[in-house]
């Protein structure tokens, strides 16, 4: 007696092959679809951190009178220590939402004193001031391995290229420098025709303290990179070798600030000796080092969203600067008072 046959169903060889390709198909097709999505979130979250910074900047200037300045420090005198006074973005922090942290800071002194130290506040990260597209969201640490100070990814307008000078106490043309006591009316460009801050990246490496290199603003980035030649400088293979913009309480332009020596996103390149190049900035003199010699600094405006920059004008409103906007249209928007006329579009 013969067994029934038993029949089995499944997939044959070709029709798997079929079904991981349809597979495949649809995640190419998908998946920049929900990267553009993830994308835009970030870019929306960003926009937003700038609409509350800026936001902080007037509610400070309603409650002092003034717009917080960079940086404070006696004319004619020099810093000992290695940091010196509060960014405005700690000037800023009762603003948003981080009044608790502002209770404990002591203005007066160092953000790096042992006084403020002892707070913890520089090594609180402080969400507002940090891009969700930033790739080294991560506290810089000391020598030891231990935790120094956060980065931020938002730098305020110091101008076009002259920041400070110590002996005349005369600060640059941008919205922010030391000693500052500016007020709305000082602005005869408009506040909605001046940059307040725009996005920086954490971790950059830089130069510093260099022989003066006067005021006449470098014309390409090989320019800048020979001012550079020869200086002090921070930078290297380790995340924490490169240190611009990872100190959200230091007041100095390399730290909190931006210029508009050169277009969003530039590449501004260095070959060091270790054979890697590097996107650098540059601050000739680190602002409270010296007691003579002017301070002017290239801190290029970057970001992770690409092909632009988020930026807040000084009426607080928030707009998206392409890499490719025009450089003396740029530099108009860093000016306080130019008298450039600016027409605004958005990408």
């Amino acid at each position: 007696m013969t067994a029934p046959r038993r029949c089995f169903q499944g997939f044959t060889l070709v029709e798997l092959l079929v079904v991981i390709g349809m597979i495949g198909l649809l995640v190419a097709l998908l998946l920049p679809a929900v990267l553009a999505s993830r994308n835009t979130a970030r870019r929306s979250a960003c926009s937003n951190n700038l609409k509350q910074i800026g936001l902080a900047v007037h509610n400070f200037q309603s409650a002092v009178g003034i717009f917080p300045p960079s940086f404070v420090i006696e004319p004619g005198n020099a810093l000992n220590t290695n940091n010196g006074s509060w960014s405005v973005h700690g000037r800023i922090l009762p603003y948003i939402d981080q009044g608790n942290a502002y209770i404990q800071v002591r203005l007066d002194i160092a953000w790096d004193d042992p006084v403020n130290q002892s707070t913890g506040v520089p090594t609180m990260r402080i969400p507002t001031f940090l891009c969700p597209s930033e790739l080294n969201d991560t506290v810089r640490v000391d020598s030891n391995g231990q935790p120094k100070v956060y980065p931020l990814n938002y730098g305020f307008n110091f101008g076009s290229w002259f920041v400070w000078d110590p002996q005349r106490d005369r600060g640059g043309d941008g919205s922010f420098f030391v000693n500052s006591r500016l007020r709305p009316v000082n602005f005869r460009d408009g506040l909605s025709n001046t940059l307040c801050a725009a996005e920086v990246r954490a971790f950059t490496p830089y130069f510093r303290n260099t022989v003066d290199p006067g005021p006449t603003i470098p014309s390409s980035p090989e320019e800048l990179a020979v001012l550079a030649g020869g200086a002090q400088f921070k930078l290297g293979a380790g995340t924490n070798q490169n240190t611009g913009h990872t100190e959200w309480p230091d007041g100095r332009v390399h730290h909190s600030g931006i210029t508009s020596v050169f277009t969003p996103n530039t590449p501004v390149g260095y070959v060091h000796s270790d054979g890697r190049t590097y996107d650098i900035d540059y601050n000739s003199r680190q602002e409270g080092k010296s007691s003579t010699q002017p301070t002017y600094a290239a801190v290029t405006a970057r970001s992770y969203h690409p092909g632009l920059v988020n930026v807040v004008l000084m009426d607080g409103s928030v707009r998206a600067v392409t890499d490719s906007i025009n450089l003396t249209l740029w530099r108009s928007l860093s000016t306080r008072s130019g008298g450039e006329t600016v027409e605004h579009s958005t990408p």
